[in-house]
């Protein structure tokens, strides 16, 4: 019998995988039909689930594009870098732990979201929340590590660097499949950390 300590993890592990194969059903249908030609209810019965837990997991039908938990993921393993680094090797570290960890699943399925994202315009509107989020995040995470005020100036272009990268690798990985788009990210981060060691700052 599991202890009441296993159970949460448990519940936790069985609606993760829910809502992956919710959105894994969805990104096929939207892949074979098209997105405005799919419906809830197909997505639903082909997730044997009810169109009312598809909801649940996702509130509304762009969700099932734009919804995913990479900025807590990000955030949780830029938490776990040493002190002693700056925002931007500590980010790319964090990065490169994030995108490790994908499988070449969840990889195809990241792009073919990407993709869709910029190919109809009721999800590039949806999206628009969840980019801004993201920044938000990032300078959150930086003014955190610098020990400053979100409105500082090195606050600002720090964050606004590595997002800049972010957003560049993100609109070029959904145009070019072929692109390593982990490599890609790491590489630009790590232009940007030695731009601020010969700008004589503290690596940032």
């Amino acid at each position: 019998m599991m202890s009441d300590s296993e159970q949460p993890g448990l519940r936790e592990r069985k609606k993760a995988g829910t809502r992956a194969a919710i959105q894994r059903h969805a990104l096929r249908l939207f892949r074979e039909q098209g997105y405005d030609a799919t419906s809830v209810e197909q997505i639903a019965q082909a997730a044997d689930v009810s169109h009312r837990t598809v909801f649940r997991y996702f509130p509304t039908k762009e969700a099932l594009v734009t919804l995913d938990d990479y900025d807590t993921l990000i955030a949780e393993a830029y938490a776990a870098q040493p002190p002693e680094l700056g925002p931007v090797p500590a980010l790319r570290n964090a990065f490169r732990t994030v995108f490790t960890d994908l499988t070449d699943a969840d990889v195809t399925a990241k792009r073919e979201r990407q993709a869709l994202v910029l190919s109809v315009p009721s999800l590039w509107a949806a999206s628009l929340a969840n980019i801004t989020r993201t920044k938000q995040t990032l300078t959150e995470l930086v003014a955190t590590r610098l020990d400053r005020p979100q409105h500082d100036d090195r606050v600002r272009a720090v964050a606004g660097a590595v997002f800049g990268i972010l957003l560049s690798v993100w609109l070029d990985w959904a145009k070019n499949p072929e692109l390593n788009a982990p490599a890609a990210l790491d590489s630009a981060l790590a232009h940007l950390e030695k731009l601020s060691d010969s700008a004589g700052r503290t690596p940032a």
